[in-house]
């Protein structure tokens, strides 16, 4: 069986996990991965990478030919002052990726808006309040237009709030750096790293062209709800809410200008895939027991 050739633009939790996960499943593959630092190599899990320079201005031009013969291409470099760098790059400089089974492009479920604690799926009314939500959506309308002009496979990936070993609410609770909000019927959803790792394996061999996907838990919640969860698992006492109207800080307002409740039905059916942390009272279990 020949090398899966392998592309990220951006190597953060998510590609992380992702690449793990091909290890963890004995997967031959060829690994390219972007950073805004200096072309160099580096290893990650005993497997040397290069890593090509790759910011809004400048950009290695040797990556061309990896991104040409990938055969799968993850993104997930953000919109950087509301631009998608990656699908503009793509646009100018790559006419034909030949042998590519996907691109997939990280988005968020900013891009659906406040709906006042309601659910909402793929078909859902978009309308974001923050400017996160914004250009999240802006870009998926590029995406959707590069991969119609040039015939790219694609999806996209519509992420909740991800949560992994490394980034919890108990290890904050811990430190005491968390601030919970309390907003009457305000709901947020999640999903954690490894989940994410594993539908995107199991996109490899069940691809759908330009299509969404919600990909987050089975259970919203509110911010207090899992804190008091976490503070319960480390034996503390529940930290203290404020209103909202006390909060200073403006980005942390701006995160609870959306309530509402992620749907998941058409990831789980389309990907026949059952969620390793479903709630996330399994993902803090997971993460309590297994060493923070």
């Amino acid at each position: 069986m020949s090398k899966l050739k392998v592309f990220c633009f951006g190597f953060g939790q998510v590609a992380e996990s992702f690449i793990n996960k091909l290890i963890n499943e004995k997967k031959d593959f060829d690994l390219s991965v972007t950073s805004r630092q200096e072309t160099h190599q580096i290893e990650f899990n005993n497997i040397k990478i290069n890593s090509y320079q790759f910011t809004d201005d400048k950009f290695d031009s040797s990556m061309k030919k990896k991104i040409e013969e990938a055969d799968y291409i993850l993104v997930s470099i953000p919109p950087i002052d509301g631009r998608d760098i990656v699908a503009n790059y793509l646009d100018t400089n790559i006419k034909k990726i030949t042998n590519c089974k996907w691109i997939t492009y990280l988005s968020a479920t900013s891009v659906y808006g406040d709906h006042k604690g309601d659910w909402v799926n793929e078909d859902s009314t978009t309308h974001p309040t923050s400017d996160n939500g914004i250009s999240r959506l802006e870009a998926e309308k590029n995406w959707k237009s590069l991969s119609n002009k040039k015939n790219f496979p694609l999806q996209i990936f519509r992420l909740a709030g991800i949560y992994s070993n490394k980034f919890n609410i108990l290890k904050r609770l811990k430190t005491g750096k968390v601030q919970i909000v309390d907003k009457k019927n305000h709901f947020f959803s999640r999903i954690h790293v490894e989940d994410i790792a594993n539908i995107l394996f199991k996109s490899l061999d069940n691809f759908k062209n330009n299509e969404i996907y919600n990909i987050c838990d089975d259970k919203p919640a509110s911010q207090i709800e899992v804190a008091a969860y976490g503070a319960k698992l480390l034996k503390l006492e529940k930290p203290n809410s404020v209103k909202l109207e006390e909060v200073e800080s403006e980005m942390l307002r701006n995160f609870y200008k959306d309530s509402k409740k992620v749907d998941n039905k058409k990831m789980k059916v389309f990907f026949k895939y059952n969620l390793k942390y479903p709630s996330y009272e399994e993902g803090l279990n997971y993460i309590f027991n297994n060493g923070m």
